[in-house]
């Protein structure tokens, strides 16, 4: 019996769901860091296997948006589950049910897809916590399973694939066996940016900041891809912090995110990068709309 369908990881911010995009595909699709809300785009990482083929949605933390872009970002991640066969609700390994995880329990009231829960970061907590824990969310819905994993140590991964693929219905092949993720090249040179950004700047810098792709040439006779960048932030003080001294801070981001693309893309990468300051793009529904920051990504 050959299996297919959609499978969207919701939770709160932060909780490890790129890791575990990541983890089941086996390549690094989406981009991880420490902080919270790194993740804007839904993104699609194809899980292939002999029976099956399982279409993972790696979305946006859900929690209470206040700003444009944030209430973007928790649109796409709910838009999500409209085309999902089966719900990973992904939630972090504790003592207690957080707040935030109530609210989105709260959501998930409409969900008539089946809801899978599962704690990450196992490896962090006490396990004799862990089925108290379990009962008090089975108490609040009725999940189809309960599952224990560590995205970051591949823990209990293959027995949640099993678990999902089971979940699923009969069905075709979506995509091609090679085929990992249906975001472009463009995207994911971006994202690495982004991530690079993130990881090397603090504050508000890496929130009030995106990444476009201008251009992206690829020479195949020289195994080459040339990519031009702008980052693009809401005020002068940020373009200040991101050029650094003498531009070593804009330096550090492309060095770390060209190494990481020659992996990525097992090419060589010249790159070049460039600030922009675009006046509290962040609040601009138009601009958001333009850098795809919106419920159909």
């Amino acid at each position: 019996m050959f299996r297919s369908g959609f499978i969207s990881i919701i939770g709160r911010p932060n909780t490890g769901k790129s890791t575990l995009l990541n983890a089941v595909t086996g390549e690094k699709l989406a981009i991880v860091t420490h902080k919270p809300q790194t993740t804007r785009n839904r993104i699609t990482g194809i899980k292939n296997l002999d029976k099956g083929q399982l279409i993972f949605l790696d979305t946006p933390g859900i929690h209470r948006a206040v700003t444009p872009l944030n209430r973007q970002m928790t649109e796409t991640a709910l838009g999500s589950l409209e085309r999902a066969d089966v719900v990973l609700f992904l939630v972090e390994a504790g003592d207690e049910v957080s707040p935030e995880d109530r609210f989105i329990i709260g959501l998930l009231a409409k969900v008539r897809q089946p809801v899978v829960l599962a704690f990450n970061k196992i490896d962090l907590v006490d396990k004799p916590s862990l089925l108290p824990l379990a009962d008090k969310f089975q108490q609040l819905f009725p999940f189809r399973e309960i599952l224990f994993l560590s995205a970051l140590r591949g823990n209990g991964v293959p027995d949640l694939i099993e678990e999902l693929w089971k979940l699923l219905p009969e069905g075709p092949q979506y995509f091609p066996e090679d085929m990992m993720t249906d975001r472009t090249e463009r995207f994911i040179a971006a994202e690495i940016i982004r991530e690079k950004i993130t990881l090397l700047t603090h504050k508000e810098v890496p929130y009030a900041t995106a990444v476009v792709v201008d251009s992206f040439k690829e020479d195949e006779a020289k195994n080459l891809i040339r990519i031009q960048a702008t980052i693009i932030v809401e005020k002068d003080s940020q373009k200040g912090i991101l050029i650094g001294k003498k531009g070593s801070m804009l330096k550090d981001i492309g060095t770390r995110a060209r190494r990481e693309m020659e992996k990525f893309f097992a090419a060589k990468i010249f790159l070049e990068l460039f600030v922009r300051v675009q006046k509290d793009w962040s609040h601009d529904i138009r601009l958001l709309r333009e850098l795809g920051y919106t419920d159909k990504n």
